[in-house]
């Protein structure tokens, strides 16, 4: 599906990764290329910058679709200290405990 708020989210925006019931990382979108398919639908390929940043994990059940989080509501990047120096599997324990 081509996004409707395609400049938009070209203007720093970034697609986030739910993965195990969490987003957990994001990529910074860098191009959006609409193109139609062979059975006419249209579609669009996604062009991500190569860094992924880890993001603080929140619970979020995975959907398809376009979702837009308004920039208070994206979850903020992890940088460094001591919840990105600690392994994955305590960082995740502690989100859902609601320490982190």
């Amino acid at each position: 599906m081509v996004p409707k708020r395609r400049d938009e989210v070209l203007d720093g925006g970034s697609l986030y990764w739910v993965i195990k019931g969490f987003t957990a990382v994001r990529q910074r979108l860098i191009d959006i290329r609409p193109f139609v398919d062979k059975e006419g639908v249209p579609r669009c390929h996604l062009v991500y910058d190569k860094e992924l940043v880890l993001v603080s994990p929140r619970p979020r059940r995975a959907f398809q679709g376009w979702r837009y989080l308004e920039p208070k509501d994206a979850p903020p990047d992890v940088r460094g200290g001591a919840s990105g120096d600690m392994p994955e599997k305590l960082r995740r324990e502690l989100a859902e405990l609601g320490l982190l």
